[in-house]
């Protein structure tokens, strides 16, 4: 990395250069004309990015304050920005599409609406839950959260209300027990008693900001004079709105450099489509292309077992490790064990984990990567039992989960006054008056994941021996909801697949490889398994040094038995799997 002064760095342009591979150094001189950086896991890309936005500054090329440099998480950006500042481009714009479209908005309100901008609604929720008790309807906190995430759906995919019912018809799935006409009747409320507060939501700030431009010359003019150089990191992850607002800002010119890995594409049922990125070349005929996939994070063997997952499929790049494996100390091969039970899977990973924290492995090198939030639990526990420090990312602990909470309340409750009844009846007896059913809910969102939740509480239950009371079972609940304490930094980090992106550790373990898991039960369609395959294919670039996958045969339920993930078959040959389900045809 380069270091010192803007003045310093911009005296010597080369020296910025000098910091990078071949590939890179490609990628940094072209500082005019459309540009596609399609960069691998690993290979370096905002190392790319950064050095090119600085080199075009140091030469010259690009003014500073004309490049605006769009990222997707606000973390995301201060790393741009935290890059950027010692290799002498501390002037740029580096921001999400939110934070660039909001400042823009803020600036030209005033004077082309008029007034103070209106205030921007922090959640969807609650505004939905007004909504709901104006039309008369009683939709629960999950299926809010899912209305909300449909609404999200809808604005970043540019559809219409009129679209969005054909999509709602055709390949949605209905937020809770709604029909298509109340999920409706509810999208438009929404946006009634929105407007009706002079209020706005996220998706809506893009909305504006593209109106503004499209509808005002003098407000183009402004913005196309203001920003000159673009640059997109993650460009994979762009959605249809985010898209347009982007050709807005660009504004037919050709100085726009784009970035992204087509095999990272996790975010579908958000909105995001890697289409923008494969089609980019063929968008711009006089384009620059430049790969990289010199891979700079994982051993030889993990990048082999990453290339073959993704092996065949669109945009997928091929991996190279800088480092060659060594022939005197040979580097551990990623591994598959496989486990009779989700507790048994649990324990043996915490072991291992203790064993490597005892051998002086910094707690914090690992982490146990998994598919959903509610696996997490059984993980906890077994951490937990075996002395382990861990912190869970991107999520609520367990026993944190609003229905989980709810639901051990309603247990503690029950087990006062019913006895003598068999555990597993009396369980299910209350976390059926609370939604949970013995078939999971179709598709994914909210709803689902308080299915999951409870589901899992219902597997505490089937754990349970022989003799067992149901007082002593929610006794043992509430000893696991008290003892949780809050970890110490040096810890194990527990995450699921999508929150593990753009992170790597020394030591992955990836948990749960089972159908029904990765990929999720849910994923019926070609596309939707060839996004779980693309999410294993992110948990595997996670690792540095050491990976370690593992399922379980059975889950909580005593007759949920599970095959190996497909995915396995190719990723490591020459393992033994039990017969898994082909791949999904067209």
């Amino acid at each position: 990395m380069v270091s010192g002064s803007a003045s310093e760095t911009g005296g010597n342009a080369e020296q910025i250069l000098a910091a990078l591979d071949d590939d890179q150094r490609v990628a940094a001189r072209a500082l005019i004309g459309p540009v596609c950086i399609l960069a691998g896991a690993g290979t370096g890309k905002t190392r790319a990015i950064t050095h090119r936005i600085a080199y075009g500054v140091a030469t010259g090329v690009y003014s500073p304050n004309r490049v605006m440099a769009l990222t997707f998480t606000s973390r995301s950006a201060a790393e741009l920005r935290t890059r950027l500042r010692p290799l002498g481009a501390g002037g740029v714009s580096a921001r999400t599409f939110h934070a660039a479209a909001l400042s823009q908005l803020n600036y030209f309100w005033p004077t082309v609406v008029g007034g103070d901008m209106p205030r921007v609604l922090e959640g969807k929720a609650r505004l939905l839950g007004h909504a709901a008790e104006t039309l008369k309807l009683r939709v629960d906190t999950a299926s809010l959260r899912d209305l909300a995430a449909e609404i999200e759906w809808r604005k970043v995919s540019s559809l219409s209300l009129d679209a969005y019912e054909l999509a709602l018809r055709t390949s949605r799935s209905l937020p809770g027990q709604l029909t298509v006409d109340q999920v409706l009747g509810l999208h438009q409320k929404y946006e009634d008693i929105k407007d009706e507060r002079r209020q706005l939501d996220f998706e809506d700030v893009l909305l504006a900001t593209s109106g503004m431009i499209e509808q005002e010359p003098a407000v183009a003019m402004q913005v196309h004079e203001q920003y000159k150089f673009f640059v997109v990191d993650e460009y994979q992850d762009v959605s249809p709105l985010q898209h347009h607002l982007l050709s807005l800002w660009v504004g037919g010119r050709n100085d726009l450099c784009v970035v992204g890995d087509a095999s990272q594409t996790i975010y579908s049922f958000a909105g995001a489509r890697s289409d923008y990125l494969l089609s980019f070349e063929h968008d711009y005929t006089n384009a620059t292309t430049v790969r990289l996939e010199q891979n700079y994070r994982s051993t030889p063997a993990i990048v082999d077992v990453a290339n073959r997952l993704m092996k065949g499929r669109a945009g997928a790049l091929s991996l190279h490790a800088a480092v060659p494996e060594s022939p005197t100390t040979p580097e551990a091969r990623p591994a598959l064990t496989v486990y009779p039970s989700d507790v048994t899977e649990a324990r043996g990973i915490a072991s291992r984990i203790s064993d490597l924290v005892q051998s002086g492995v910094p707690a914090s090198d690992i982490a146990v990567l998994y598919r959903v939030n509610v696996q997490a639990a059984v993980l906890e526990t077994a951490l937990g039992d075996a002395g382990v420090s861990y912190q869970v990312r991107g999520s609520k602990r367990f026993f944190d989960l609003p229905e989980v909470k709810q639901a051990v309340m309603s247990l503690r409750a029950a087990s006062v006054s019913i006895t003598g009844e068999p555990l597993f009846k009396s369980v299910s007896d209350v976390l059926r008056s609370l939604g949970w059913s013995q078939a999971p809910p179709e598709g994914r969102g909210a709803v689902r994941d308080k299915w999951e939740a409870l589901n899992a509480l219902m597997g505490l239950a089937e754990q349970q021996g022989d003799g067992i009371t149901f007082r002593q079972f929610t006794d043992e609940l509430m000893e696991r909801q008290g003892s949780g304490h809050e970890p110490t930094i040096q810890a194990v980090t527990l995450a699921t697949l999508h929150s593990a992106k753009g992170l790597e550790w020394p030591i992955v373990f990836l948990v749960g490889l089972s159908e029904g898991l990765v990929p999720i039960s849910y994923a019926t369609t070609f596309e939707q398994i060839d996004e779980e395959r693309r999410l294993m294919y992110v948990g595997i670039t996670r690792a540095r040094d050491r990976l370690e996958m593992s399922y379980s045969e059975s889950g909580m339920g005593r007759s949920q038995q599970r095959l190996a993930s497909r995915f396995l078959q190719e990723a490591l040959p020459g393992t033994r799997t039990p017969d898994a389900p082909g791949i999904a045809a067209r």
